[in-house]
């Protein structure tokens, strides 16, 4: 008997750990950037937050543009791929159901999913830098290959195995009865999906949308690859630029100055923020919708 009880009071334990685990380690996280970027939020204050220049070399930093083309990228990589996560939805869960189609996309998707994101971006580098170059060239624009629609394209098809992925399960999750009754009353199967199914699975697959941008934003390796690495505004959709997660990658190795690391550390900070932020945002509105 004895036994038993410690065995329940140990695996209470253990859960309660485990729950206090995910929020210790946020907590820590935000206490550590913070930490390590006091030193330039004492020097620039907000300008650190509203202004472009980022020049170590005589030590002024301002994460401006960073962010806004971190949110440009996902923005539009989020944009990109919605229609083909969910056509791609849409085939696996109701069109083809428990077929070979089906089971071979859904294999295919989560392939895509499993390729790591340096590798993704070798091919972004060798295959589609050329071709946007070649259509750069066709619209009069220089030809810099990468850049910001380059990363947006690469964006979503990263991030395209996600959203497919939870709309599937979602769609999967209307009620047959539902769908029986539309087609009693003389629905197509067109009408079905745009009258019944989509309506019913709104919520479900808007919070597959804003996972997917948690993870456009987040993403490193591929941006630093593809972005261009420029440190001003993109002037059209061709144009190079940088984002939170690159400035990271390409200037981290090199920052000596106390002053540097801590408006690395800063950018970390803010792009920590911008995740929170983008998951809070996402469960508020998918609570007012359902509610």
């Amino acid at each position: 008997m004895y036994s038993v009880e410690r065995k329940e009071k140990v695996f209470k334990t253990f859960v309660l750990l485990s729950v206090l685990v995910a929020p210790a380690i946020i907590i820590g996280m935000v206490i550590t950037l913070l930490d390590g970027s006091i030193l330039v939020l004492s020097e620039e204050k907000l300008n650190f937050f509203t202004t472009t220049n980022w020049d170590p070399i005589n030590k002024r930093f301002g994460v401006l543009v960073f962010l806004v083309g971190t949110f440009l990228t996902s923005l539009t990589a989020l944009f990109l791929s919605l229609p083909f996560s969910l056509a791609i939805a849409l085939v696996t869960a109701e069109l083809y159901k428990k077929n070979k189609i089906a089971n071979f996309i859904s294999f295919m998707v989560e392939i895509i999913s499993a390729v790591p994101s340096v590798v993704v971006g070798l091919w972004g580098i060798f295959f589609m830098a050329p071709v946007m170059r070649e259509l750069q060239l066709f619209f009069g624009y220089t030809p810099y290959g990468t850049g910001f629609l380059t990363t947006s394209i690469i964006l979503a098809f990263m991030i395209i195995p996600f959203a497919s992925a939870l709309g599937r399960e979602v769609i999967l999750l209307v009620p047959e009865d539902i769908k029986e009754a539309a087609y009693s009353l003389g629905a197509t199967r067109f009408e079905v999906i745009k009258k019944v199914i989509l309506p019913y699975v709104s919520t479900g697959f808007l919070g597959g949308v804003f996972l997917s941008m948690g993870r456009a934003i987040g993403e490193t390796m591929a941006v630093t690859m593809l972005i261009g690495n420029v440190n001003y505004f993109p002037e059209n959709i061709f144009s190079p630029t940088n984002t939170m997660a690159s400035i990271i990658a390409n200037e981290f190795a090199e920052a000596t100055e106390e002053i540097y690391i801590s408006a690395l550390m800063g950018v970390g900070l803010v792009l920590l923020i911008s995740t929170l932020i983008t998951s809070v945002l996402g469960k508020w509105v998918i609570k007012r919708l359902t509610y």
